[in-house]
């Protein structure tokens, strides 16, 4: 319980450190360059007491249950004995990429449900559909994200896997969007661009994260530090490209409903 509370003690004390600058900028601003008193000062101290309060909490629920469990989870699937079903054979070195398949589905799984509860992916979809009057859906929003981290941590596991290069495939997928771009509704264009950042958040990051470092210290000749990093950068990709390809299905089928309309009124 002692250790615990010293836990909270540290991580509070590190999260006012971190949040000062913010606060003292704020305030140093509202006071000296606009140089009216801060609206609400009571709110606004109770905002932040919860803010620091939720960070803490958050921080230690990270190092005690996120990065832990995605560690594990990769620990348990990179197994030999699990991903052969029997125990590995004298001088057993490493396996080939397609036995891996458990590996791939479980980061596709892990991608997908962690972006669908990102809270940041949330409130940029509502305020998508607000903007846009209810033309853009919230939850076809977050489905096309949700599907395009899913195939990039994928893809991110798979290049972890084989230990070829990161920039092979971050370069590859920089010449799809630039070459989508163009074809795609320009009202969803910045969107798009958007979504990707937006996935890199407080739910998503600590399990991928942990899951990339998971893989590289289990699988023979990978390095945690060259091999473990760089998940995160699949996971802000491929929802740009997700996000236009769902909004060019969207027009094109658009599109073809009038057409069949205008058929039928002939």
């Amino acid at each position: 319980m002692e250790g615990v509370l010293q836990q909270l003690i540290d991580t509070t004390l590190g999260t006012v450190r971190d949040v000062l600058p913010i606060a003292g900028i704020i305030f140093g601003f509202q006071l000296f360059v606009i140089r009216r008193p801060m609206p609400n000062l009571k709110r606004v101290l109770i905002g932040f007491f919860y803010v620091l309060l939720g960070l803490s909490l958050f921080l230690i629920g990270l190092e005690e249950a996120l990065f832990p469990l995605g560690k594990l989870m990769a620990q348990q699937l990179t197994d030999p004995a699990f991903l052969l079903g029997t125990a590995p054979p004298p001088g057993f070195a490493a396996l080939s990429w397609e036995k891996y398949l458990w590996v791939y589905l479980f980061a596709a799984a892990i991608g997908f449900s962690t972006t669908i509860a990102e809270p940041s992916l949330i409130a940029v979809a509502l305020k998508a559909n607000q903007v846009s009057g209810g033309g853009i859906s919230a939850v076809g929003l977050r489905i096309a994200v949700a599907i395009g981290v899913a195939i990039g941590i994928t893809l991110g596991v798979f290049r972890i896997v084989t230990g070829t290069p990161l920039h092979w495939y971050i370069i590859a997928g920089y010449v799809v969007v630039i070459a989508q771009t163009p074809y795609a509704p320009k009202l969803i264009i910045a969107l798009a661009y958007d979504s990707g950042g937006v996935t890199t958040s407080t739910v998503t990051v600590p399990l991928v994260t942990a899951l990339g470092l998971g893989l590289a210290s289990t699988i023979p000749g990978r390095s945690a530090l060259l091999d473990g990093f760089g998940l995160i950068a699949f996971a802000s990709l491929f929802p740009i490209m997700s996000v236009m390809a769902y909004a060019q299905l969207s027009e094109w089928s658009y599109k073809r409903k009038q057409a069949a309309a205008e058929r039928d009124k002939k």
